[in-house]
Order: structure tokens, then C-alpha cells, then sequence
């Protein structure tokens, strides 16, 4: 740690660095509280002076969120630090754990998707529908030279939606320091008289983001950040059915890229890895040609004709996916797909395969409207007494369901541009 732990109490002075890029974004007609993730790290600490600064301007309220990954026997006053630098400047503080055994290998992946997990839930549990994340111009050199290591690793945006899922449903990230070098953010600090907390991990020459970070001088140009993402021309077109599945018309995809395959994929099949760039490439060659019928990472893709649908792939319960569950009271998600809101204790949730001759009457026949690859995979109830309910059919008095693919998909393709459409949905309806 620089400086040690203690440190002048800041001034809340003008601040001799250009303002935060995209703030323009959190307009919320709600104006719910705006999170901001707080290392306790140079790049987090400064983000967390200058949104302090905007939002006393702006009349907004902030809660910072620490994660501590549990890896250092120093984690925990780290926390403590990024809590009392918070309660210096009045904002909210909260600690995240991310618990449990951590994997042999792979290690800043697996802390990398906990950490983004455990930020959108604690978001989502203030009202909070944007996290302010401390990436900066360093961070997209980084990332460049990644690249030419031989590393997948992708640029970060001025705007995203969470990665993580189902807990990062109706979160966007907001990166407001990328036209700011490190050095900048730190000298800013020093000018406060503020310490923050350099992370030995930076340092170690086991991860790759460490020697990228040496090969970066001071007088280095950034490149520029990504495109903002935009929808493909007439995605509009593309429906989503009761059971969560896709349809489009083909011709859709002859001039878009990739991307619309692999998010098309994601939502339909609820799970959180992306297809990869091979597995893509495969599945855009079969669309340019006849019909056929496909996987791709948990979804099924069919092409007949002039459209082309998606799937949850009802087999997936095989490989581990689809996996029945006893429903807690309020709010879940099945399956990455639905959101699922139980008023009554003892129902609990199964993929329909194996149970639609179980089904009411009324829900047998509503059954046939739905395509044939799309029922194995439909939430069904089972009650306490054994009785069958498939609410997406027909609704029940103990259990709502609603798919999120749909919203997820709008996001994913960069239809959400702000916080008021977030708050909306840009299908129309309120979003999950």
C-alpha cells in the first residue's frame, strides 16, 4: 500500500482533470442509487472522488462495492480501507465475499466472473441499474497488446451490460475514466492527499495482464476504445416465442456479423459462456446454405427455408443443464431463461420433458402452438400434492413465469444505451 492507511481528509476541491466521459447516460427518470466498484486501487479510488463530485451535482446518491476475493490474507483490510476511504466521503459501502474453494487453474477467469457476479446481484438488491467500473486508457493498451500475446482478451466499453448471468439481468457497466491515463487518475490523488492500495497480483509475472502492463511506457497513445455496439439493420424483426425460443428471417443474417448468431445463441439457451469465434464461423456457413439443424453451446439452431430459429437444446439436461429445483419463495430464475416468482412454498421447477402428459387440459392444448423443439424445455410446476403446471401456458395462482431472453438479447446487441432505457426496455415493457 502506498502511503500507508492514513492520509489528510480529502477536499472535495475542482478537480484539474477533464470530466468522466458517458455520465450523460444516468438518466433515469427513477433516479435509483448508481454503484461504483471500489478496489481501493489508484483507477478505483480516483473514480470513486470524481462520481462523488458529479453526484453531489446531480443530486444522485452512490453506493461503492468491494469485493473481497478471498485469495490474500490481506483482502479483508483492504475492505476495510475501501469502506472507511468510502464513509470519508459519505457514500454507502458494502463488502462482497466471493466464498467457496477457488479452481487450480484459471484463476483470474474464475475471479473475474465472481467478481462481476457478486457486483450485479448486490446492484440489483439497491435498485441500482448501473455499476461505475475504474477501467482506463492503460487498461485498453493492456488489453492490445494481450492480444498480439496470443490472448482472446476483448477492449472494455464505455457501455456494456453486466457479463455476469442471470444475476447481471438489467445491469450496465459504465466506464467513464477510458480517456484517462493511470497516472493521470494518481496524481490526481496525491493532489487530494489521498493513499490507495497497489495489489501485489499486478506485479506477479504468472498472468499475462501483468506483462502487458510492462510493456506500456508513459508516453504511450492509447487506441481508441471500442465501437459502441448498435443493433444489426432489422433486428427488429426477430421474435421471441412463449417458450423463449427465436425466430428470424434469414436474410437478417447475411449482412450481420457474428455477434448476432453467438447473442442469439446466449438468450436462447440462458447460459453465460459466448459460443466461441470457431464454433461461429461453423454455424454461419450452415446459415448461407441449405436447411439444417445445429448446437452451439446449449442452444438449438434449426434453418428452414427463409427463417431461421433457436432453441433451448432440451437434451442439455444430459450434460448437466436443466437441472430441476425446489422454489424458493420470490423472485428465481430457471435456467438463465425465465424468471420465476413463487407465492406459495413446496412448488418446485423441472424442464417439461417427461411430464407434458401430466399437464391440464387446457395447457396440453395450448402445447401445440408451441414448436416441437421448444417443449422439452418449458419451466413446469410440480406442486406439493404431484399435480403438473406449465404457467407459461396457462397461468397459476402460487408461481408467475416470464422469459428473459428477449430483454437480454436487446442489451446484448446494444439496443440499451442508457439508463432510462434500461429502465423501460426497449421492447416496451418494464424490464426484468
Amino acid at each position: 500500500m502506498r502511503g500507508g492507511l492514513t492520509a489528510a481528509a480529502p477536499a472535495m476541491a475542482p478537480f484539474s482533470i477533464q470530466p468522466m466521459i458517458g455520465m450523460d447516460r444516468l438518466n433515469g427518470p427513477d433516479r435509483p442509487p448508481i454503484c461504483v466498484a471500489l478496489s481501493g486501487g489508484g483507477d478505483s479510488l480516483a473514480l470513486l472522488h470524481l462520481a462523488k463530485a458529479w453526484a453531489d451535482g446531480a443530486g444522485r446518491s452512490l453506493v461503492a462495492l468491494t469485493v473481497d476475493h478471498d485469495l490474500q490474507p490481506t483482502n479483508a483490510a483492504w475492505s476495510r480501507f475501501a469502506a472507511e476511504r468510502a464513509a470519508r466521503l459519505g457514500v454507502g459501502h458494502r463488502t462482497l465475499v466471493w466464498r467457496g474453494a477457488k479452481p487450480p487453474t484459471g484463476l483470474p477467469a474464475a475471479a473475474r466472473a465472481a467478481r462481476h457476479a457478486l457486483l450485479a446481484a448486490a446492484a440489483r438488491s439497491t435498485g441500482a441499474r448501473v455499476i461505475l467500473m475504474a477501467h482506463t486508457a492503460d487498461d485498453l493498451m493492456e488489453a492490445e497488446i494481450m492480444r498480439r500475446m496470443g490472448a482472446s482478451t476483448p477492449s472494455p466499453r464505455f457501455w456494456s451490460p453486466s457479463p455476469a448471468w442471470p444475476e447481471g439481468r438489467g445491469v450496465f457497466l459504465l466506464r467513464p475514466l477510458l480517456g484517462h491515463r493511470r497516472a493521470d487518475l494518481r496524481a490526481l490523488l496525491v493532489g487530494l492527499g489521498e493513499t490507495w492500495i497497489d495489489d501485489p497480483a499486478n506485479d506477479d509475472p504468472r498472468f499475462s495482464r501483468t506483462l502487458a502492463r510492462r510493456r506500456i511506457t508513459g508516453s504511450a497513445s492509447a487506441p481508441a476504445p471500442p465501437d459502441e455496439l448498435a443493433p444489426p439493420a432489422g433486428w427488429r424483426a426477430i421474435q421471441q416465442g412463449l417458450a423463449g425460443e427465436f425466430t428470424a428471417p434469414r436474410e437478417l443474417f447475411a449482412a450481420a456479423d457474428r455477434r448476432l448468431i453467438g447473442a442469439l445463441a446466449l438468450c436462447a439457451a440462458g447460459t453465460a459462456r459466448p459460443p466461441t469465434p470457431v464454433a461461429l464461423d461453423r454455424i454461419a456457413a450452415r446459415i448461407a446454405g441449405d436447411d439444417f439443424t445445429s448446437s452451439l453451446g446449449g442452444a438449438r439452431i434449426e434453418g428452414r427455408g427463409d427463417r431461421i430459429q433457436v432453441f433451448r437444446e432440451a437434451g442439455e439436461s444430459v450434460r448437466g443443464g436443466l437441472q430441476a429445483a425446489d422454489l424458493p419463495l420470490g423472485e428465481s430464475v430457471f435456467d438463465g431463461r425465465f424468471l420465476v416468482a413463487a407465492h406459495r412454498p413446496g412448488y418446485r421447477v423441472t424442464p417439461l420433458r417427461g411430464h407434458a402428459a401430466r399437464l391440464r387440459g387446457i395447457e396440453r392444448e395450448r402445447l401445440k402452438a408451441i414448436p416441437a423443439p421448444a417443449r422439452g424445455a418449458l419451466p413446469t410446476l410440480i406442486s406439493p400434492s404431484g399435480g403438473v403446471f406449465c404457467p407459461i401456458l396457462a397461468p397459476h395462482s402460487a408461481v408467475a413465469m416470464a422469459p428473459l431472453g428477449l430483454a437480454r438479447l436487446e442489451a446484448a446487441l446494444g439496443a440499451v444505451q442508457d439508463e432510462a432505457t434500461a429502465h423501460l426496455g426497449v421492447s416496451g415493457g418494464q424490464a426484468p
